[in-house]
């Protein structure tokens, strides 16, 4: 019955506007309703499901997926309506009292009004819907923010306060490379050429780029791994038995830690590419090769991840205008 009614829906589709049809979808749904119990067999945790499996296929990591998940099945415990009958209107609302229940940043609710975008966008790609109901929904606008960075000092305490040789390889490689926390954990020793300093990641939706590292880097990482003795593919491993590849939640706890014993706020992995963005870019490194570093597919989002010191300004403009 779903395809006599995308058929009905299709054949109208010269004669009938975009609201038009929207109705005439949700009166076929409810007239057929009472006919043809199968009209609603498809449950939206089922659509949830197909989604969830076709970004997996798309090489979405483990985490996307996570969160795509838990945003989906938030929004159905507030909206109890079948898919084809949720509207604009509806999630407009939901995201009014998901902000107010939460008290969430604008940056959050825009990440849910994305991941629900994307969803019912899919949807209307596999002609499950006719009209995506989020597409009406604009970007939050979200005013621009100076991110902090790791200053050089405290880099060097946080070289200093490391227990362990491993943390130190991985500090000094994630500050000098620029990588991303999950690449870090899906990095094999393998993958690193320590002739040409530099290594091969697998960055989102599975694309490789080269990264490079420092020789103070080299040198920790080469140390670690003489003193290792598991024979784990992994770069990095946890500092007990059964030595397993290090994971994500690992490497943060860590670095949370190594900052509140330092008296160092906010220390996580993402600060230190941010940092490595922002110095490369301060000392006049162009945008689109700090972009190809960071792997970035649109250099608007580098921009984002950059912060342009001040002074550099102000010197810029005395060497150009002044």
């Amino acid at each position: 019955m779903q395809n006599q009614i995308y058929n009905v829906l299709n054949d109208m589709a010269e004669y009938l506007s975009i609201s038009q049809m929207k109705k005439l979808q949700e009166v076929l749904i409810i007239r057929l309703e009472e006919y043809d119990e199968d009209i609603e067999s498809i449950e939206n945790k089922d659509y949830v499901e197909m989604f969830l499996s076709a970004k997996q296929i798309e090489g979405c990591s483990e985490r996307t997926i996570s969160y795509y998940q838990a945003t989906l099945f938030n929004m159905f415990k507030e909206i109890e309506l079948p898919i084809r009958r949720i509207t604009t209107e509806a999630i407009r609302e939901y995201l009014k009292k998901y902000q107010a229940k939460n008290n969430c940043s604008k940056v959050t609710i825009d990440n849910v009004r994305r991941n629900l975008s994307s969803f019912f966008s899919w949807l209307e790609e596999e002609n499950y819907i006719i009209k995506n109901p989020v597409r009406r929904i604009h970007k939050v606008k979200i005013g621009m923010t100076v991110k902090e960075v790791i200053s050089d000092e405290n880099i060097e305490i946080m070289r200093d306060g490391c227990n362990t040789i491993r943390d130190l390889a991985m500090i000094d490689l994630l500050f000098s490379t620029g990588i991303r926390v999950g690449e870090l954990v899906n990095l094999d020793i393998s993958d690193v050429n320590f002739d040409e300093r530099e290594c091969i990641v697998y960055g989102k939706g599975d694309r490789e780029r080269k990264v490079y590292f420092d020789a103070k880097t080299k040198l920790h990482v080469q140390n670690y791994l003489k003193e290792r003795c598991d024979e784990n593919r992994a770069l990095f491993v946890t500092l007990n038995r059964p030595y397993e590849r290090l994971k994500i939640n690992g490497v943060e706890i860590r670095l949370r830690e190594l900052g509140r014993k330092l008296g160092i706020e906010r220390v996580h992995p993402h600060k230190f590419r941010r940092t490595m963005a922002t110095r490369a870019i301060d000392k006049g490194m162009p945008i689109e090769q700090v972009q190809k570093l960071l792997g970035h597919q649109q250099i608007d989002t580098t921009m984002r991840y950059a912060m342009v010191n001040q002074n550099n300004v102000k010197n810029s403009h005395k060497k150009y205008i002044g």
